[in-house]
């Protein structure tokens, strides 16, 4: 009788490190996982680009996986706080493509980072995604409202990078912007509202947060229903603002709709009426 032996070597685990950089190599075989029937999907990609902003985050730390620490020894988290997608063709995507992902990525200070992703499929782009990152932890165990950033115990002084996303984000915040696409921020009546309750076991990450992904979906999933055949998405900028509880509805509350509904402004909202995320909306080929 003939025996399989699997070679020493290939018994052996790898370490978190190891496994680390395999997850960032740069390219990916497109099945059906990562598609929707419309070509690449959006949502998968930006949990899929995510989880390499946070390996990547990790490796320039030095650390030998992601598990992120307060100089106190508390657990922290790499929360998105802004993303950026513009020039995508998702729909020239199809399954057995693979996608290349060039990324490239740069602290912004001690507590914020950058990494941009430059999506090609057959060395045609079809686009190009920024995530604004910032260390955070809960000031009250289980309460996802009292997020507030921290510096994490590997940080150090280096010299910082400079992202007009960031900036945006900020002043955003800060309500220090007045528009943005050009459209205002302020004073918008409320044209539509799209109400949705998040499941705890599909929306929210292993931290227990609403996950960033999940916010473009919820917007997403309002248009469908207000604008069903709409064009392919295009450009898509979304700023966060804060988080929600696992028991708690949220909705996408419509501000703007213009370009013959071709590029579109508006919040996610908890049930309170707080604003938790900005999302601006821009079919392919619309005119900004």
């Amino acid at each position: 009788m003939n025996l399989a032996v699997r070679p020493s070597h290939l018994s052996m685990t790898p370490s978190s490190r190891d496994l680390m950089d395999r997850a960032l190599e740069p390219h990916l075989l497109i099945g059906m996982p990562h598609m929707t029937p419309h070509g690449l999907s959006e949502t998968w990609l930006m949990k899929e680009l995510g989880h390499r902003h946070w390996l990547m985050l990790a490796r320039d730390l030095g650390m030998d996986n992601a598990d992120f620490r307060t100089i106190d020894g508390e657990e922290a988290y790499a929360a998105i706080c802004a993303t950026s997608l513009t020039a995508a063709r998702f729909n020239a995507v199809r399954a057995n493509d693979i996608l290349t992902i060039q990324s490239r990525i740069s602290p912004l200070s001690r507590t914020q980072t950058s990494t941009t992703h430059v999506l090609s499929v057959a060395g045609g782009s079809i686009g190009h995604v920024e995530l604004i990152s910032a260390f955070v932890r809960r000031q009250v165990k289980g309460c996802n409202r009292s997020i507030t950033r921290v510096t994490v115990a590997k940080s150090e002084a280096k010299s910082f990078g400079v992202s007009p996303l960031a900036q945006q984000a900020a002043d955003i915040r800060n309500g220090r912007l007045q528009t943005h696409w050009e459209l205002p921020l302020v004073g918008s009546d409320v044209l539509r509202s799209f109400r949705f309750d998040p499941s705890i076991t599909q929306d929210f990450n292993g931290a227990g947060l609403f996950y960033f992904a999940e916010f473009q979906a919820v917007a997403d999933r309002a248009l469908e229903t207000w604008y069903p055949g709409r064009k392919p998405v295009g450009r898509r900028d979304v700023f966060f603002l804060g988080n929600t509880e696992p028991n708690e509805s949220v909705s996408f509350d419509l501000l703007q709709s213009v370009d013959q509904d071709e590029t579109f402004h508006g919040e996610i909202r908890r049930h309170t009426g707080e604003p938790i995320a900005k999302v601006f909306i821009s079919a392919q080929n619309a005119c900004l």
